[in-house]
């Protein structure tokens, strides 16, 4: 039990540290896009010297280094392909797409990794998800379902849109393992949605059933 604990109190400090994107949400409302994408940049650069320190110079960083995964000891952390998959995300997508793929990136996958901690009881009967309970993913797809309400209910078809994108970011986050989600799921998530948004967009374009949600 004091195992789970420690391994509970460690996943909150990092999806404290994971919340920070919130910040980026906020921004992204009150300053342009040109700025919000050259801050990230330069945050990134910043996150990737403090990794050159980790691996290359091998060296321990105050606080930070509580913060890893094992499999993050010898590898890039989460929070660089994060940043990485928020830059692309906020540079392709429509905002309000964008925001919420981000968010469920964070806030979704926490959600995911405390509640299947505190709470899991019925696990992935599959050997590489075993460490994925039926809790822990019902309780991503809900956040996720709330985020794309709160944030796509002005477009058109948003159930089918907030839909695909809860469905898609909770997939990715369940079944990927060696590729870092915290890329995967802003890329995928947002992708799907665009697209879709494309495919609404044209068959009201071409029958005018509904006005067009402008992002």
């Amino acid at each position: 039990m004091r195992a789970q604990e420690f391994s509970l109190k460690r996943e909150l400090q990092r999806k404290a540290v994971h919340g920070t994107s919130v910040l980026i949400v906020i921004f992204y409302y009150f300053l342009p896009k040109e700025v919000i994408l050259l801050s990230m940049t330069l945050f990134l650069i910043l996150s990737l010297e403090v990794e050159f320190i980790r691996l290359d110079l091998k060296l321990k960083l105050p606080f930070f280094h509580k913060l890893y995964r094992e499999n993050e000891k010898e590898r890039l952390s989460g929070n660089i392909f994060f940043l990485i998959g928020a830059i692309i995300a906020i540079s392709v997508f429509y905002k309000e797409i964008a925001i919420a793929a981000i968010l469920m990136t964070t806030i979704g996958d926490a959600f995911a990794a405390i509640f299947g901690k505190r709470f899991g009881r019925r696990w992935i009967p599959i050997p590489e998800l075993k460490d994925r309970s039926v809790e822990g993913c019902t309780a991503e797809f809900g956040v996720d379902m709330l985020i794309g309400f709160v944030f796509l209910n002005s477009y058109p078809w948003s159930w089918l849109l907030i839909l695909v994108m809860a469905g898609t970011a909770t997939i990715v986050e369940t079944v990927v393992n060696k590729i870092d989600d915290n890329l995967l799921i802003p890329l995928f998530s947002g992708f799907n949605a665009q697209v879709l948004t494309y495919i609404i967009s044209h068959e009201y374009l071409s029958f005018s059933f509904l006005p067009i949600a402008q992002p």
